[in-house]
């Protein structure tokens, strides 16, 4: 099985060797070889890693990640991870509206123009039209 060391993993997942070492003291990768006292990940470590990454774009966190994939050895690990996305889903959609909210108030303040913190109407204490 071909292995590589943390650099080359760490360039082709673009991380930092650190990153490597603490998600690995935290228990989201096994514990590494040692080839000439260095580092060493099976390559399957790319997907694992790829994995971790596309988990938290979605918003999960560390804790979440570590306990699916302790359970991906198991039978029941498809279910696990349903059960955790649907969990997500409020959460992320919370974000969702929040962020949206965020943007159309970027987008009043872009669209309201008068460029002066002072006198702007959208924020003043009475709001729009005081």
């Amino acid at each position: 099985m071909r292995q590589l060391g943390i650099g080359e993993l760490a360039r082709q997942v673009g991380m930092q060797p650190s990153a490597l070492r603490y998600y690995e003291s935290v228990g989201l990768l096994p514990p590494a070889e040692r080839a000439a006292g260095r580092r060493v990940y099976p390559a399957g470590t790319v997907r694992r890693l790829a994995l971790i990454k596309m988990a938290q774009r979605a918003g999960f966190t560390l804790a979440e990640i570590r306990g699916l994939l302790d359970g991906d050895a198991e039978r029941g690990a498809t279910r696990q991870w349903r059960a955790l996305a649907e969990s997500k889903l409020p959460e992320l959609d919370r974000f969702i509206e929040q962020t949206r909210i965020l943007r159309n108030a970027v987008a009043d303040c872009l669209a309201c123009g008068c460029m002066n913190f002072e006198k702007c109407a959208l924020l003043s204490a009475d709001g729009p039209g005081a």
